[in-house]
Protein backbone atom coordinates (compact mmCIF):
# COMPACT_ATOMS: atom_id res chain seq x y z
CA UNK A 1 0.00 0.00 0.00
CA UNK A 2 1.39 3.31 -1.13
CA UNK A 3 -0.49 6.19 0.36
CA UNK A 4 0.91 6.88 3.55
CA UNK A 5 -2.13 9.39 4.24
CA UNK A 6 -3.66 8.57 8.03
CA UNK A 7 -6.76 11.07 8.64
CA UNK A 8 -9.18 9.43 7.04
CA UNK A 9 -12.45 10.26 8.42
CA UNK A 10 -14.82 8.20 6.93
CA UNK A 11 -17.17 4.81 7.11
CA UNK A 12 -15.05 1.69 5.91
CA UNK A 13 -17.58 -1.11 6.01
CA UNK A 14 -16.72 -4.42 5.72
CA UNK A 15 -19.09 -7.67 5.02
CA UNK A 16 -17.31 -10.85 5.82
CA UNK A 17 -14.47 -11.86 8.93
CA UNK A 18 -12.97 -14.08 6.94
CA UNK A 19 -9.34 -14.35 5.79
CA UNK A 20 -10.02 -11.60 3.37
CA UNK A 21 -11.95 -9.40 5.64
CA UNK A 22 -9.01 -10.06 8.40
CA UNK A 23 -6.71 -9.27 6.45
CA UNK A 24 -8.26 -6.15 5.13
CA UNK A 25 -9.26 -4.70 8.49
CA UNK A 26 -5.70 -4.88 9.61
CA UNK A 27 -4.05 -3.07 7.03
CA UNK A 28 -5.81 0.21 7.14
CA UNK A 29 -6.53 0.26 11.10
CA UNK A 30 -4.03 2.96 10.45
CA UNK A 31 -5.40 5.02 8.26
CA UNK A 32 -7.72 6.74 10.44
CA UNK A 33 -11.11 5.09 8.85
CA UNK A 34 -14.20 3.78 10.88
CA UNK A 35 -13.88 0.11 10.60
CA UNK A 36 -16.86 -1.82 10.99
CA UNK A 37 -17.03 -5.28 9.79
CA UNK A 38 -19.69 -7.44 9.78
CA UNK A 39 -20.39 -11.16 10.39
CA UNK A 40 -22.64 -13.51 12.91
CA UNK A 41 -19.77 -15.92 13.05
CA UNK A 42 -17.98 -16.33 16.80
CA UNK A 43 -15.10 -18.83 15.07
CA UNK A 44 -12.73 -18.34 12.49
CA UNK A 45 -11.44 -21.38 10.54
CA UNK A 46 -8.39 -22.38 9.18
CA UNK A 47 -10.17 -23.84 5.99
CA UNK A 48 -7.78 -25.57 4.08
CA UNK A 49 -7.59 -27.76 7.69
CA UNK A 50 -10.56 -29.13 6.60
CA UNK A 51 -8.98 -31.74 3.98
CA UNK A 52 -7.08 -33.01 6.45
CA UNK A 53 -9.83 -34.10 8.79
CA UNK A 54 -11.35 -37.09 7.76
CA UNK A 55 -7.76 -38.60 7.53
CA UNK A 56 -7.57 -38.03 11.15
CA UNK A 57 -4.59 -35.55 10.89
CA UNK A 58 -6.43 -32.66 12.60
CA UNK A 59 -9.68 -31.96 14.97
CA UNK A 60 -11.47 -29.03 14.57
CA UNK A 61 -10.05 -27.28 17.55
CA UNK A 62 -6.67 -27.30 16.03
CA UNK A 63 -7.99 -25.06 12.77
CA UNK A 64 -10.10 -22.45 15.02
CA UNK A 65 -9.81 -19.11 16.79
CA UNK A 66 -12.45 -16.51 18.24
CA UNK A 67 -13.06 -13.84 15.46
CA UNK A 68 -12.58 -10.96 18.81
CA UNK A 69 -9.21 -12.66 19.02
CA UNK A 70 -7.72 -11.73 15.20
CA UNK A 71 -8.95 -8.24 14.41
CA UNK A 72 -7.06 -5.43 15.34
CA UNK A 73 -8.42 -3.01 18.00
CA UNK A 74 -10.80 -0.39 17.89
CA UNK A 75 -12.41 -2.33 14.32
CA UNK A 76 -16.52 -2.82 15.41
CA UNK A 77 -17.65 -6.05 15.33
CA UNK A 78 -21.33 -6.73 14.20
CA UNK A 79 -21.87 -9.88 15.16
CA UNK A 80 -25.23 -9.85 12.81
CA UNK A 81 -26.20 -10.75 9.36
CA UNK A 82 -26.48 -8.84 6.24
CA UNK A 83 -30.13 -8.85 4.83
CA UNK A 84 -30.32 -5.86 2.36
CA UNK A 85 -28.09 -3.06 0.71
CA UNK A 86 -29.48 0.26 -0.19
CA UNK A 87 -26.75 1.12 -2.78
CA UNK A 88 -27.92 4.60 -3.31
CA UNK A 89 -28.25 5.09 0.31
CA UNK A 90 -24.46 3.79 0.75
CA UNK A 91 -26.57 1.49 4.14
CA UNK A 92 -27.12 -1.72 4.90
CA UNK A 93 -29.57 -3.30 7.13
CA UNK A 94 -28.83 -6.54 9.18
CA UNK A 95 -31.20 -9.46 10.68
CA UNK A 96 -31.53 -7.75 13.99
CA UNK A 97 -32.96 -4.70 12.01
CA UNK A 98 -29.87 -2.33 12.49
CA UNK A 99 -28.94 0.14 9.55
CA UNK A 100 -25.38 0.72 8.91
CA UNK A 101 -24.14 3.47 6.64
CA UNK A 102 -21.08 3.61 4.46
CA UNK A 103 -18.86 5.60 2.27
CA UNK A 104 -16.92 2.63 1.52
CA UNK A 105 -18.28 -1.15 1.51
CA UNK A 106 -16.22 -4.06 0.97
CA UNK A 107 -17.54 -7.81 -0.07
CA UNK A 108 -16.08 -10.25 1.66
CA UNK A 109 -18.25 -12.81 2.15
CA UNK A 110 -16.72 -15.63 0.61
CA UNK A 111 -18.83 -18.40 -1.22
CA UNK A 112 -19.96 -21.86 0.22
CA UNK A 113 -21.60 -25.03 -0.72
CA UNK A 114 -25.30 -25.08 -2.05
CA UNK A 115 -26.76 -28.99 -1.95
CA UNK A 116 -29.91 -27.87 -3.32
CA UNK A 117 -28.51 -27.18 -6.57
CA UNK A 118 -28.01 -30.80 -7.38
CA UNK A 119 -31.72 -32.80 -7.51
CA UNK A 120 -30.97 -35.92 -5.56
CA UNK A 121 -27.94 -35.04 -3.74
CA UNK A 122 -29.66 -34.55 0.02
CA UNK A 123 -31.88 -37.51 -0.51
CA UNK A 124 -31.44 -41.31 0.83
CA UNK A 125 -27.90 -41.24 0.77
CA UNK A 126 -26.76 -38.35 2.31
CA UNK A 127 -24.10 -38.14 5.43
CA UNK A 128 -24.63 -42.50 4.51
CA UNK A 129 -22.98 -42.71 1.15
CA UNK A 130 -22.75 -39.70 -0.10
CA UNK A 131 -20.70 -36.77 2.37
CA UNK A 132 -18.49 -33.35 1.31
CA UNK A 133 -15.27 -31.94 3.23
CA UNK A 134 -15.86 -28.25 2.59
CA UNK A 135 -17.46 -27.90 6.19
CA UNK A 136 -16.78 -28.58 9.27
CA UNK A 137 -19.75 -31.09 10.14
CA UNK A 138 -19.44 -32.67 6.81
CA UNK A 139 -15.18 -33.62 7.49
CA UNK A 140 -16.25 -34.59 11.18
CA UNK A 141 -18.98 -37.17 9.09
CA UNK A 142 -16.15 -38.26 6.58
CA UNK A 143 -13.77 -39.22 9.07
CA UNK A 144 -16.13 -41.69 10.79
CA UNK A 145 -17.97 -43.11 7.21
CA UNK A 146 -13.39 -43.69 5.71
CA UNK A 147 -12.84 -45.08 9.47
CA UNK A 148 -15.28 -47.92 8.51
CA UNK A 149 -14.53 -48.38 4.73
CA UNK A 150 -13.05 -51.45 3.89
CA UNK A 151 -13.75 -52.13 0.70
CA UNK A 152 -15.82 -50.62 -2.46
CA UNK A 153 -15.58 -47.77 -4.78
CA UNK A 154 -14.95 -44.08 -3.23
CA UNK A 155 -15.66 -41.38 -6.25
CA UNK A 156 -14.04 -37.85 -5.65
CA UNK A 157 -16.44 -35.59 -7.59
CA UNK A 158 -16.69 -31.69 -8.38
CA UNK A 159 -20.29 -30.31 -9.71
CA UNK A 160 -19.42 -27.57 -11.47
CA UNK A 161 -16.97 -24.53 -11.05
CA UNK A 162 -15.56 -22.34 -9.75
CA UNK A 163 -15.04 -23.96 -6.22
CA UNK A 164 -13.22 -22.97 -3.22
CA UNK A 165 -9.46 -24.42 -3.61
CA UNK A 166 -9.70 -26.23 -6.80
CA UNK A 167 -6.97 -28.54 -5.76
CA UNK A 168 -8.61 -29.57 -2.56
CA UNK A 169 -10.94 -32.12 -4.27
CA UNK A 170 -7.48 -33.54 -6.25
CA UNK A 171 -5.27 -33.68 -2.93
CA UNK A 172 -8.34 -36.08 -1.58
CA UNK A 173 -8.05 -38.44 -4.38
CA UNK A 174 -4.29 -38.26 -3.55
CA UNK A 175 -4.58 -38.65 0.54
CA UNK A 176 -6.88 -41.19 0.12
CA UNK A 177 -4.73 -43.11 -2.08
CA UNK A 178 -2.21 -42.58 0.69
CA UNK A 179 -4.65 -43.80 3.77
CA UNK A 180 -5.85 -46.97 2.31
CA UNK A 181 -1.89 -47.85 1.55
CA UNK A 182 -0.88 -47.64 4.94
CA UNK A 183 -4.32 -49.77 6.01
CA UNK A 184 -3.15 -52.12 3.67
CA UNK A 185 -6.70 -51.85 2.15
CA UNK A 186 -6.08 -50.30 -0.98
CA UNK A 187 -6.05 -53.18 -3.48
CA UNK A 188 -9.75 -53.41 -2.10
CA UNK A 189 -10.46 -49.57 -2.92
CA UNK A 190 -11.23 -48.45 -6.19
CA UNK A 191 -10.60 -44.43 -6.77
CA UNK A 192 -12.43 -42.30 -9.73
CA UNK A 193 -12.30 -39.22 -10.20
CA UNK A 194 -15.16 -37.34 -11.36
CA UNK A 195 -14.82 -33.79 -13.02
CA UNK A 196 -17.11 -31.07 -15.19
CA UNK A 197 -13.43 -29.55 -16.55
CA UNK A 198 -11.79 -31.36 -19.98
CA UNK A 199 -8.97 -32.75 -17.62
CA UNK A 200 -7.47 -33.25 -13.67
CA UNK A 201 -6.99 -29.20 -13.46
CA UNK A 202 -8.07 -25.83 -14.69
CA UNK A 203 -4.43 -24.69 -16.61
CA UNK A 204 -3.64 -27.69 -19.20
CA UNK A 205 0.02 -27.36 -17.95
CA UNK A 206 -0.80 -28.53 -14.48
CA UNK A 207 -3.91 -30.52 -15.62
CA UNK A 208 -1.50 -33.08 -17.67
CA UNK A 209 1.16 -32.98 -14.77
CA UNK A 210 -1.22 -33.89 -12.58
CA UNK A 211 -3.33 -36.34 -14.71
CA UNK A 212 -0.25 -38.18 -14.94
CA UNK A 213 0.16 -38.43 -10.89
CA UNK A 214 -3.15 -39.67 -10.75
CA UNK A 215 -2.99 -42.31 -13.22
CA UNK A 216 0.82 -43.45 -11.80
CA UNK A 217 -1.40 -43.55 -8.42
CA UNK A 218 -4.18 -45.85 -10.01
CA UNK A 219 -7.20 -43.30 -9.95
CA UNK A 220 -9.51 -43.20 -12.63
CA UNK A 221 -10.22 -39.60 -13.99
CA UNK A 222 -13.63 -39.07 -15.66
CA UNK A 223 -13.89 -35.84 -17.32
CA UNK A 224 -16.71 -33.79 -18.83
CA UNK A 225 -19.44 -35.10 -16.69
CA UNK A 226 -22.01 -32.66 -16.04
CA UNK A 227 -23.96 -33.99 -13.40
CA UNK A 228 -27.78 -33.89 -14.01
CA UNK A 229 -28.88 -35.54 -10.58
CA UNK A 230 -27.73 -37.80 -8.20
CA UNK A 231 -29.73 -41.40 -7.73
CA UNK A 232 -28.80 -41.68 -4.08
CA UNK A 233 -31.15 -44.98 -4.02
CA UNK A 234 -29.03 -46.41 -6.51
CA UNK A 235 -25.89 -45.00 -5.79
CA UNK A 236 -25.52 -43.37 -9.60
CA UNK A 237 -24.15 -40.07 -10.89
CA UNK A 238 -26.03 -38.97 -13.95
CA UNK A 239 -24.43 -36.73 -16.47
CA UNK A 240 -26.57 -34.34 -18.84
CA UNK A 241 -25.19 -36.47 -21.91
CA UNK A 242 -27.06 -39.74 -20.24
CA UNK A 243 -23.21 -41.19 -18.91
CA UNK A 244 -23.36 -42.94 -15.48
CA UNK A 245 -21.39 -43.36 -12.26
CA UNK A 246 -21.42 -45.82 -9.65
CA UNK A 247 -19.97 -45.58 -6.15
CA UNK A 248 -20.36 -47.30 -2.95
CA UNK A 249 -19.26 -43.90 -1.36
CA UNK A 250 -19.32 -40.69 -2.20
CA UNK A 251 -17.38 -37.48 -1.58
CA UNK A 252 -18.95 -34.75 -3.75
CA UNK A 253 -17.56 -31.21 -3.82
CA UNK A 254 -21.56 -29.43 -4.26
CA UNK A 255 -21.74 -25.85 -6.15
CA UNK A 256 -20.06 -23.07 -4.96
CA UNK A 257 -22.59 -20.04 -4.63
CA UNK A 258 -21.71 -16.32 -3.22
CA UNK A 259 -23.87 -15.17 -0.13
CA UNK A 260 -27.80 -15.40 0.54
CA UNK A 261 -28.44 -11.79 0.18
CA UNK A 262 -26.03 -11.15 -2.87
CA UNK A 263 -28.38 -13.59 -5.04
CA UNK A 264 -30.40 -11.42 -7.43
CA UNK A 265 -28.89 -8.38 -7.38
CA UNK A 266 -27.48 -6.06 -10.22
CA UNK A 267 -23.91 -6.42 -8.75
CA UNK A 268 -23.45 -10.12 -8.63
CA UNK A 269 -23.44 -13.03 -11.22
CA UNK A 270 -25.87 -16.06 -11.84
CA UNK A 271 -23.89 -17.63 -8.74
CA UNK A 272 -24.14 -14.86 -6.40
CA UNK A 273 -20.54 -13.54 -7.11
CA UNK A 274 -19.81 -9.60 -7.36
CA UNK A 275 -18.53 -8.56 -10.31
CA UNK A 276 -15.75 -6.28 -10.50
CA UNK A 277 -13.09 -5.20 -12.71
CA UNK A 278 -10.78 -8.06 -12.94
CA UNK A 279 -7.45 -5.95 -12.10
CA UNK A 280 -8.65 -2.68 -9.59
CA UNK A 281 -11.40 -4.58 -7.54
CA UNK A 282 -13.89 -2.45 -7.79
CA UNK A 283 -17.70 -3.06 -8.54
CA UNK A 284 -18.69 -2.45 -11.86
CA UNK A 285 -22.04 -0.95 -10.92
CA UNK A 286 -20.99 0.91 -7.86
CA UNK A 287 -17.97 3.38 -7.48
CA UNK A 288 -17.52 3.09 -4.00
CA UNK A 289 -18.18 -1.12 -3.77
CA UNK A 290 -15.44 -3.23 -3.60
CA UNK A 291 -15.43 -7.03 -3.41
CA UNK A 292 -12.00 -9.30 -2.47
CA UNK A 293 -11.79 -12.63 -2.21
CA UNK A 294 -13.92 -15.83 -3.00
CA UNK A 295 -16.71 -13.11 -2.79
CA UNK A 296 -15.25 -11.79 -6.46
CA UNK A 297 -16.38 -13.39 -9.90
CA UNK A 298 -12.56 -13.38 -11.03
CA UNK A 299 -11.29 -15.86 -13.25
CA UNK A 300 -8.54 -17.11 -10.85
CA UNK A 301 -8.53 -19.11 -7.58
CA UNK A 302 -10.70 -19.12 -4.67
CA UNK A 303 -7.69 -19.29 -2.39
CA UNK A 304 -6.38 -17.70 0.35
CA UNK A 305 -3.27 -16.80 -1.30
CA UNK A 306 -5.31 -15.40 -3.97
CA UNK A 307 -7.19 -13.04 -1.67
CA UNK A 308 -3.56 -12.21 0.07
CA UNK A 309 -2.10 -10.86 -3.53
CA UNK A 310 -5.29 -9.22 -3.86
CA UNK A 311 -5.01 -6.87 -0.45
CA UNK A 312 -2.45 -4.19 -1.64
CA UNK A 313 -4.38 -3.43 -4.21
CA UNK A 314 -7.98 -3.24 -2.57
CA UNK A 315 -5.94 -0.82 0.25
CA UNK A 316 -4.74 1.68 -2.43
CA UNK A 317 -7.61 1.82 -4.01
CA UNK A 318 -10.22 1.91 -1.32
CA UNK A 319 -7.79 4.86 -0.54
CA UNK A 320 -7.77 6.33 -4.16
CA UNK A 321 -11.22 6.41 -4.34
CA UNK A 322 -12.17 8.31 -1.01
CA UNK A 323 -9.50 10.71 -2.43
CA UNK A 324 -11.10 11.29 -5.73
CA UNK A 325 -8.06 10.25 -7.35
CA UNK A 326 -7.90 7.33 -10.48
CA UNK A 327 -7.31 3.53 -9.36
CA UNK A 328 -5.37 1.35 -10.05
CA UNK A 329 -5.44 -1.69 -11.92
CA UNK A 330 -2.37 -4.21 -10.57
CA UNK A 331 -3.89 -7.04 -9.59
CA UNK A 332 -2.65 -9.60 -12.04
CA UNK A 333 -4.93 -12.81 -11.00
CA UNK A 334 -1.83 -13.82 -9.16
CA UNK A 335 -2.49 -17.51 -7.18
CA UNK A 336 -0.64 -20.46 -5.53
CA UNK A 337 -0.92 -23.36 -3.85
CA UNK A 338 0.57 -26.43 -2.52
CA UNK A 339 -0.80 -29.94 -3.96
CA UNK A 340 -0.41 -32.66 -1.49
CA UNK A 341 0.04 -35.78 -2.95
CA UNK A 342 0.41 -38.02 0.34
CA UNK A 343 3.55 -40.10 1.09
CA UNK A 344 4.65 -36.47 2.44
CA UNK A 345 5.26 -35.33 -1.29
CA UNK A 346 3.56 -31.96 -2.63
CA UNK A 347 3.73 -30.22 -5.90
CA UNK A 348 3.78 -26.18 -6.23
CA UNK A 349 1.63 -23.84 -8.11
CA UNK A 350 2.28 -20.42 -8.92
CA UNK A 351 0.27 -18.59 -11.91
CA UNK A 352 -1.91 -15.79 -12.93
CA UNK A 353 -4.11 -14.11 -15.46
CA UNK A 354 -2.38 -14.92 -17.80
CA UNK A 355 0.78 -17.67 -17.21
CA UNK A 356 0.15 -20.88 -16.66
CA UNK A 357 1.98 -23.15 -13.39
CA UNK A 358 5.22 -23.55 -14.86
CA UNK A 359 8.74 -25.60 -13.97
CA UNK A 360 10.93 -24.59 -12.17
CA UNK A 361 12.10 -22.91 -8.49
CA UNK A 362 9.93 -20.17 -6.03
CA UNK A 363 10.52 -17.81 -4.29
CA UNK A 364 13.89 -17.20 -5.64
CA UNK A 365 15.31 -18.38 -9.20
CA UNK A 366 17.76 -20.91 -9.33
CA UNK A 367 18.04 -21.61 -5.80
CA UNK A 368 14.41 -22.20 -4.45
CA UNK A 369 14.08 -23.86 -2.18
CA UNK A 370 10.81 -25.14 -3.39
CA UNK A 371 10.07 -26.81 -6.60
CA UNK A 372 7.16 -25.55 -8.68
CA UNK A 373 5.30 -28.74 -10.55
CA UNK A 374 7.57 -31.15 -8.84
CA UNK A 375 6.67 -33.70 -6.48
CA UNK A 376 9.00 -32.78 -3.23
CA UNK A 377 8.80 -33.49 0.30
CA UNK A 378 9.90 -29.76 1.26
CA UNK A 379 6.23 -29.12 -0.62
CA UNK A 380 4.98 -31.07 1.90
CA UNK A 381 6.49 -29.38 4.69
CA UNK A 382 5.80 -25.86 3.37
CA UNK A 383 2.14 -27.01 3.28
CA UNK A 384 2.22 -28.14 6.45
CA UNK A 385 4.04 -24.55 8.00
CA UNK A 386 1.59 -22.66 6.10
CA UNK A 387 -1.05 -22.92 8.66
CA UNK A 388 1.22 -21.09 10.93
CA UNK A 389 2.06 -18.18 8.12
CA UNK A 390 -1.70 -18.20 8.65
CA UNK A 391 -2.33 -17.47 11.86
CA UNK A 392 0.80 -15.08 12.38
CA UNK A 393 1.72 -13.67 9.24
CA UNK A 394 -0.85 -13.69 6.34
CA UNK A 395 -4.48 -12.96 8.65
CA UNK A 396 -2.64 -10.03 10.86
CA UNK A 397 -1.61 -8.77 7.17
CA UNK A 398 2.11 -8.33 7.97
CA UNK A 399 4.63 -9.05 4.96
CA UNK A 400 5.22 -12.70 4.21
CA UNK A 401 9.11 -12.27 3.09
CA UNK A 402 10.31 -12.83 -0.84
CA UNK A 403 6.24 -13.57 -1.56
CA UNK A 404 4.87 -10.68 -3.77
CA UNK A 405 1.81 -9.97 -4.69
CA UNK A 406 2.51 -9.48 -8.81
CA UNK A 407 3.86 -13.05 -10.06
CA UNK A 408 7.36 -13.28 -11.25
CA UNK A 409 8.54 -14.84 -14.14
CA UNK A 410 12.19 -15.78 -12.41
CA UNK A 411 13.03 -19.00 -11.91
CA UNK A 412 10.09 -20.38 -14.18
CA UNK A 413 11.11 -22.68 -17.19
CA UNK A 414 9.46 -21.54 -20.02
CA UNK A 415 9.29 -22.53 -24.22
CA UNK A 416 11.77 -20.62 -25.62
CA UNK A 417 10.17 -17.58 -27.75
CA UNK A 418 7.10 -18.42 -25.93
CA UNK A 419 4.90 -17.39 -23.12
CA UNK A 420 2.55 -19.52 -22.18
CA UNK A 421 -0.41 -18.72 -21.90
CA UNK A 422 -4.25 -20.00 -20.68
Amino acid sequence: MKKTRQNYNQNLTIIGAGTAGIMLAHKLKHTGLSITIIDPAEHHFYQPGFLFIPFGKYSLKNLRRPISELLPKGVRHVKESVESIDFDGDSLKTNAGKTISYDTLVIATGTHVDHSMTPGLTDSGWKKDIFDFYTPDGAMALREKLDQFKKGKIVVQIMDMPIKCPVAPLEFAFLADDFFKNRGLRDNVQIEYVTSLSGAFTKPVASEKLGHILADKNIDVTADFYVEKVDSDNNKLICYDGREVTYDLLVTVPVNVGADFLKDLDITDELGFVEVNHHSLQSTEHSNVFAVGDAANLPTSKAGSTAHFEIDTLCENILRQLDGEPLEETFDGHANCFVELGQKKALLLDFNYETQPLEGTFPFAGFGPLKLLKPTRLNHLGKLAFRYIYWYLLLPGRNIPFIHAKMSLKGKKQPQNERVNE
